[in-house]
């Protein structure tokens, strides 16, 4: 069985914005490379899960989504750091558009896209952790069996600290 460690996206790799799409709206968030390349370097999965409502609603298309997820990639292929698979939910319940309006099983807090990876990959929920900014993807995390930590103000040297993982000669 292998370890998983799950981010959400904006707000957890990036720095929030409402549907961010473009790559010049895109920040990485201090910390996060030399995070996840920790991570990568502990053998670790590194997944990204993502809920994307913005496609659901009309604002952008998956493929602006897959186009800024390529260009992430490279930036972070610069530092020998990498996710290994991204997966993200276009749904949403009731603004979604035609087909992209429906309640999933994807959409966190629902747990769809962390099973699917768990199953994929031969994940060990009890040795891997999830990390996002939002209720809904410690919901997720925890409806999933997985130990769930909120990123909170942007800090990942403290939240290294906190899991026991990051130290300050990798921040």
């Amino acid at each position: 069985m292998n370890r998983a460690l799950f981010l959400d996206r904006d707000g957890t790799i990036n720095k929030y914005g409402e549907y961010i799409y473009k790559i010049e709206d895109f920040v990485f968030i201090d910390g996060v490379i030399d995070f996840i390349k920790n991570f990568n370097n502990k053998g670790y999965y590194v997944f990204v899960v993502s809920n994307q409502a913005g496609i659901a609603r009309g604002y952008y298309k998956e493929e602006d989504v897959l186009k800024l997820q390529s260009w992430v990639d490279k930036q972070l292929a610069k530092y020998d750091a990498h996710i290994d698979e991204w997966v993200f939910c276009p749904h949403h319940p009731t603004a979604g558009i035609g087909e992209y309006k429906q309640d999933c099983n994807c959409r966190k807090p629902k747990t769809g896209m962390v099973d699917y990876l768990c199953e994929k990959y031969k994940i060990d929920r009890s040795k891997s952790l999830l990390i996002g900014d939002k209720i809904w993807d410690i919901q997720c995390g925890e409806n999933a069996g997985i130990k769930s930590y909120i990123l909170e103000n942007e800090d990942y040297f403290e939240l290294g600290k906190k899991i026991k993982c990051f130290n300050k000669k990798n921040n």
